[in-house]
């Protein structure tokens, strides 16, 4: 395949597409393995190793996510002439995402035509970290950095407080720090905050911040120099404070009857909402990630550039197909293919947490999906790349 060309900054698009392939893993698992969405592949009572890391590969792809959606404003905005143009894209483009989350992206997930169970995820906390963003990058950069790094490095201060059903400030500590699932409005509606946006916030200022390495004219070995030693200093932080089990994560580790089990234990950090543990683990990879591929261009580059310029069309379309393919599935299980249209009834039955394939149909169903959905954002990426003047596009 011809390489594509682009004024974008590859090496950013590679690591974004690659998180957009493995994100599809999960999905793909959560819509055919056996439990389906209501099994939790982490708990270390029930799941096994492959199973554990089949989950644990995906913890990456919604910080990294996060993370370049902040690199990706700054970037946009230095080709702004003003911080207001990008302040306003910022704040729009939020509150659209916020709206697809809550309709197209939670239809997606539940075929509820009803609505039923309002989800906030990655798209939600991306929307509104948008907004806040907004009026964050009139602050001096050394500010802005150090309100980052307060967030995530600090955040898990506020473990401690947590608060219980639906009145107006329990509410909005759960959008701000607390993840939460229950039923509302006397059981006809359930909502499911897991992605609490201050800790996302965080990473996306850093995220902003970083965005400072990939400025036109930016020295290349000095950019390097920072990816190896940040990506190096945050994997050694990790493990310290891993190690020491004192801070940085809601759920600590603790020894078991196997080495095997002791090590997954290690690795299984908080996500919802990410504990600095957690967001260490995954952007220091990430970083080194972007260290090696710098200058590297091959086939699979080339394909991961694709899915990582079309990221929100691509999220969207594989959602559908992956609910869709679960629905055959449960046809060729011998049940009712309604069992996947998740009422508020539905996620209270748990009917499916015994039925579905082994994981290896999920990861079939994973491969099957991204080749499907490879051309057409290929297409669509062309369409984009030669319709600049649109400016709707840049909201897709």
């Amino acid at each position: 395949m011809k390489s594509i060309k682009s004024s974008r900054i590859e090496s950013i698009d590679i690591l974004r597409g690659l998180v957009m392939v493995i994100m599809a893993l999960d999905h793909a698992r959560d819509y055919s393995n056996t439990g389906y969405m209501f099994a939790d592949p982490a708990n270390l009572e029930t799941t096994t190793p492959f199973l554990f890391f089949t989950r644990w590969i995906t913890h990456f792809c919604a910080p990294i996510f996060v993370f370049l959606a902040g690199t990706s404003a700054f970037l946009f905005g230095s080709k702004k002439k003003s911080k207001s143009n990008l302040a306003k894209f910022l704040f729009t483009r939020g509150l659209w995402l916020v709206f697809i989350e809550l309709t197209v992206v939670n239809f997606s997930w539940t075929f509820d035509i009803g609505l039923s169970v309002h989800i906030f995820q990655v798209i939600w906390a991306i929307g509104i970290c948008m907004m806040i963003l907004a009026a964050l990058i009139y602050l001096p950069k050394k500010l802005l950095l150090g309100l980052g790094l307060l967030i995530v490095f600090g955040h898990n201060l506020l473990d401690s407080i947590t608060e219980q059903g639906t009145e107006p400030l329990s509410l909005l500590w759960y959008y701000v720090h607390q993840f939460n699932f229950q039923v509302i409005n006397e059981g006809q509606g359930m909502l499911a905050i897991a992605y609490p946006f201050l800790p996302w916030l965080g990473i996306m200022i850093l995220g902003y911040c970083f965005g400072h390495f990939y400025q036109s004219g930016f020295d290349v070995k000095i950019r390097k120099t920072w990816l190896l030693r940040l990506g190096i200093g945050a994997i050694v932080l990790f493990a310290f404070l891993r190690f020491i089990n004192v801070y940085g994560d809601l759920q600590p580790w603790f020894p078991q009857d196997s080495i095997t089990y002791s090590v997954l234990s290690f690795f299984n950090t908080t996500k919802y909402p990410p504990s600095l543990a957690y967001t260490l683990m995954t952007l220091g990879p990430a970083l080194l990630f972007l260290y090696a591929i710098e200058s590297i261009k091959n086939r699979f580059t080339n394909i991961m550039i694709v899915f990582g310029r079309v990221p929100f069309f691509y999220y969207i379309l594989h959602l559908y197909l992956i609910h869709l393919i679960g629905m055959v599935g449960l046809v060729i299980l011998g049940e009712n293919w309604q069992e996947l249209i998740l009422t508020v009834d539905r996620f209270k039955s748990g009917y499916l947490f015994n039925i579905g394939f082994d994981l290896w149909v999920s990861y079939a169903v994973w491969i099957l999906v991204i080749i499907i959905l490879y051309p057409i954002c290929r297409k669509y990426m062309q369409y984009k790349a030669n319709n600049k003047d649109k400016w709707w596009l840049s909201y897709l």
